[in-house]
């Protein structure tokens, strides 16, 4: 067989080679952004328990372990989702330090739009009707109510810093004060959790803190 014959094999056979070769990983980022796409989609078509470790790699396109890189469950997943598709104001670090009543509302707000949406509604139905131990409400506890806390926190030490607040002011029984009507009208469902109530809420608080 003439060489150039033989050439032209090698080259088509490597050529089919190159493009049956899996191509490189995604970069980290875009596939932490591809998972939680993915697990959204999925809580959208099947609930929350649609999101599986097996489902969200499959759907991302991504390997289970790259997964189990970011997230050690798939409620830790499910409760990222979430998180991730809240509405975020860009920041104007020119403007202003707001007050602490509008930014306690803006943060509050989120959190009503957050699970105003049928993914937050299914999640916290799951939260609310599971057992405090099982790794849902762990996960619910650690990656949103903790974390909303903390946000809390970090405002109400800006506003003691601007002498909005009183000087001796308990932070955590403040924060309790704050979240815990949220999270408990969220999980209980027995009045609505909205605007109004997060006005009212704050409108008989604050007063009570300066």
């Amino acid at each position: 067989m003439p060489k150039t014959v033989k050439s032209n094999e090698a080259e088509g056979k490597a050529d089919a080679m190159a493009q049956a070769r899996p191509r490189g990983r995604p970069r980290s980022m875009t596939a932490h952004a591809a998972i939680l796409q993915a697990a959204r989609e999925l809580m959208a078509l099947f609930g929350p328990a649609g999101v599986t470790m097996e489902a969200v790699a499959a759907r991302a396109g991504v390997g289970k372990p790259t997964v189990y890189r970011w997230w050690p469950d798939r409620h830790a997943v499910a409760m990222a989702a979430l998180m991730d598709a809240q509405p975020q104001a860009p920041a104007d670090k020119s403007a202003p330090a707001q007050s602490l009543a509008a930014s306690l509302t803006q943060q509050m707000l989120t959190i009503v739009a957050t699970f105003s949406s049928a993914n937050g509604r299914n999640l916290a139905s799951l939260v609310a009707a599971s057992d405090p131990h099982t790794e849902l409400s762990k996960a619910f506890r650690n990656h949103f109510v903790l974390a909303r806390r903390e946000e809390g926190r970090v405002l109400l030490q800006a506003a003691l810093q601007r002498g909005e607040l009183r000087a001796d002011l308990g932070l955590d029984v403040t924060l309790d004060l704050l979240y815990g009507p949220l999270f408990f009208r969220l999980l209980l469902g027995h009045a609505p959790l909205d605007a109004t109530f997060v006005e009212q809420l704050l409108a008989q608080l604050l007063p009570s803190l300066r």
